[in-house]
């Protein structure tokens, strides 16, 4: 290559040769031949200057089309004029080979998000061989946002297996030089550092511009490069696993989807972990910490489109904060946006290809603040036939009427991403006994409260005051069972003011530090219309009742509590999100039914079911590479089979069930449709009936 008195690079037709694809084709100007990159739709030629302001072959060379993307090579005009050449704007069709020539030799391009399409491109960090086997084991733990593609040898600038004939000395359009961790500089190239780097290690980590043509390829709009900008980065609240002196937060790029191609995003992405695979956050920025889109870290901020959902990816700038937490006396980096090219194709697949256990489906679970969950295609099927299950309606009671689909799988993503849960069941409904409970409520939530506590969640369950020694008894004997595995603290809610519900929630009553961030309602009865409380025959036992519904209406206003409901009638606690349902279609609807929604509401033909459901689908969910993934952020390990096998034996069973209604039965808490003391539930014998369901579910969850 030459460059003309202007300073414009010239190629010869041999490097022409060498570095075009095969896909350009020949152009003749005043009868001779050179090369042209194939596709000139998207580029734009201008003449390099020439004294000869009336060459007919300038003239030729000119081009009037789109605006010009960020690379640029010249193709030499074989003619006698010095100088004479076309600048060629259109870098989609070069091969990774011409375009890493063009960086070494020119640094207008100022950072490669839409070029070299198909091709992976690298995150680069440099450090001294010392470091090497650190910061090796650190990408093993956090393989997201770290995915190991080539480590060097050391000394070495190639990287044979990625890139033929590539020096990384050269190869990036800029660098970080960081000095103790801290940034001293950004250069273009690493020439002037070769005795250093004698004794260095590089590491190549995949970079989210691999994937950007599989998103296109899906029809996944990628707004930063429509913008003509560099991706979103910023730093996160999420702490990396630590690996010996390296220890950061997680860094994310953030690129705005629209909402209908949310699914479409996860597939495509979730295929090619090693461009760091499908999105690790789909919402709300605050809480992955951030407190601004509009002042990204590193990369340009990216406007977000009317009906866009912010979308979050690992990201492998996340080197770079390794880098700086690490303070090696010096060490190298790309600069954020800059990435290495690699020769290497990034994989495309059709989402319609995929197996169920490898296509994510996304679903929206909050929308205060607005956040999204993942699981597999698989997973859902499997809730789906669980929450199919027990809608079954034996009792003949007509709760089919009140059934939302997927309101069960929702519920447990919730449930999933939660970390402290308050439980509520309590359905007073023999008001001529003492106790006037009945059997369904309480086993179901048991059941609930031993799963989410072997998922290391904090529970606690509130119940009316009258009935509090009675459940906490109850509680310690389900410990002595083995129907669940630590005792659960059982405690009381009363209403001693307006703020009563808001201080109870909240530390010191902030809304912004809720001490729950889901709350659960089984089997409780819940407020009517007209403040009342009624049982299935319309009777007001609203003397009975403690007024825990004041927790979920004042939930309902404050940011990251969700509320979930579990009812077999439509008269508990939280199945006021279907009450027009149930005022159309359930005997005494008009009277009964519950005034106070729940963001979920899950129908059963027995609320125990609905309880024994929710264990079964947390457990479904754990399983789930792609839901594992997404809850830990794609940090970490896969749960370990000793992990897998806690969560096996939570499952509700048919001895640990028969052994719950025992324990009720000792307390005088009868069945809820007959009154009998026995093992029934809603006039309905534990056997066959509770027993069949219980084997179904554990078929189900199991298979």
């Amino acid at each position: 290559m030459d460059r003309a008195a202007g300073g414009e690079m010239l190629w010869s037709p041999y490097e022409l040769d060498n570095v075009f694809p095969a896909e350009s084709f020949r152009q003749v100007f005043n009868g001779e031949v050179f090369h042209v990159p194939g596709n000139l739709n998207n580029t734009y030629c201008r003449p390099v200057t020439c004294d000869d302001v009336s060459c007919s072959a300038v003239e030729m060379c000119t081009y009037e089309t789109a605006s010009p993307l960020c690379c640029r090579t010249a193709i030499q005009h074989p003619s006698k004029h010095e100088a004479r050449g076309i600048i060629m704007w259109h870098s989609e069709v070069l091969s990774p080979c011409a375009l890493r020539s063009i960086i070494r030799q020119s640094r207008d391009i100022k950072n490669t998000s839409g070029i070299a399409a198909g091709y992976q491109q690298a995150n680069v960090v440099i450090l001294h061989k010392d470091l090497a086997d650190d910061f090796e084991a650190f990408c093993r733990v956090n393989s997201s946002p770290l995915p190991l593609l080539y480590r060097s040898k050391c000394g070495e600038w190639s990287c044979g297996p990625l890139a033929t004939g590539s020096d990384i000395r050269e190869d990036c359009p800029e660098y970080c030089v960081f000095e103790n961790g801290k940034l001293m500089k950004k250069i273009s190239s690493l020439s002037s550092f070769t005795p250093q780097l004698a004794d260095m290690v590089t590491f190549y980590l995949g970079c989210s511009f691999g994937f950007e043509a599989a998103l296109k390829a899906a029809g996944v709009p990628v707004r930063n490069v429509e913008q003509g900008k560099n991706v979103s980065m910023y730093k996160t609240s999420v702490p990396c696993i630590g690996t010996g002196r390296f220890h950061c937060p997680m860094v994310v790029s953030m690129r705005p989807v629209p909402e209908d191609k949310l699914d479409a995003a996860a597939q495509c992405t979730h295929v090619i972990p090693l461009a760091h695979g499908g999105p690790v956050h789909i919402g709300h920025p605050k809480l992955l910490g951030i407190h601004d889109l509009s002042r990204p870290d590193y990369g340009d901020p990216v406007d977000v489109c009317s009906g866009d959902v912010p979308v979050f990816w690992a990201c492998g700038v996340t080197g770079v904060e390794a880098v700086q937490s690490c303070k090696p006396a010096l060490a190298f980096t790309h600069s954020p946006g800059c990435m290495f090219i690699t020769d290497q194709k990034a994989e495309t697949v059709s989402p319609l290809t995929l197996e169920p256990t490898q296509c994510p489906l996304t679903f929206c679970i909050s929308q205060n603040p607005q956040l999204y969950s993942m699981a597999s295609k698989r997973a859902v099927q499997q809730i789906q036939a669980i929450e199919e299950l027990v809608v079954e309606d034996p009792g003949a009671r007509g709760i089919r009427a009140l059934f939302l689909q997927d309101e069960l799988l929702k519920a447990c993503l919730s449930l999933s991403h939660s970390s402290s849960v308050l439980i509520t069941t309590g359905f007073p409904t023999h008001y001529m006994h003492n106790p006037p409970e009945e059997t369904d409520g309480p086993p179901g939530a048991i059941a609930m409260a031993a799963m989410l506590q072997a998922l290391r969640k904090e529970v606690v369950i509130v119940t009316d005051k009258r009935a509090l020694e009675m459940n906490q008894h109850i509680m310690l004997d389900a410990v002595k069972k083995g129907v669940i595995k630590t005792a659960v603290p059982v405690i009381s809610f009363q209403s001693n003011g307006p703020d009563s519900a808001l201080h109870f929630l909240c530390r010191d009553g902030d809304p912004t530090k809720p001490r729950f961030d889901h709350l659960v309602a089984i089997e409780r009865s819940g407020r009517a219309a007209d403040g009342n409380y009624y049982n299935m025959r319309g009777v007001n036992i609203r003397h009975l009742v403690d007024p825990i519904d004041d927790l979920f209406t004042t939930a309902s206003t404050i940011a990251g509590i969700t509320t979930t409901g579990i009812g077999d009638g439509g008269n508990e606690l939280g199945m006021g999100k279907v009450k027009a349902a149930v005022k159309s279609y359930m005997p005494n609807g008009n009277l009964i039914a519950c005034d106070v929604g729940a963001d979920f509401a899950i129908t059963a033909g027995v609320s125990n079911w609905g309880g024994y459901a929710v264990a079964c689908a947390l457990y479904v969910l754990s399983l789930c590479p792609i839901h594992w993934r997404y809850l830990q952020r794609g940090l970490g390990l896969s749960p370990t089979p000793d992990q897998q096998s806690l969560w096996s034996a939570c499952l509700p069973t048919i001895a640990k069930e028969e052994d719950m209604l025992h324990i009720l039965v000792k307390y005088g808490v009868r069945s809820g449709k007959t009154a009998n003391l026995g093992l029934e539930v809603d006039g309905l014998t534990f056997h066959p009936y509770h027993s069949d369901i219980i084997q179904r579910l554990r078929h189900l969850t199991l298979a």
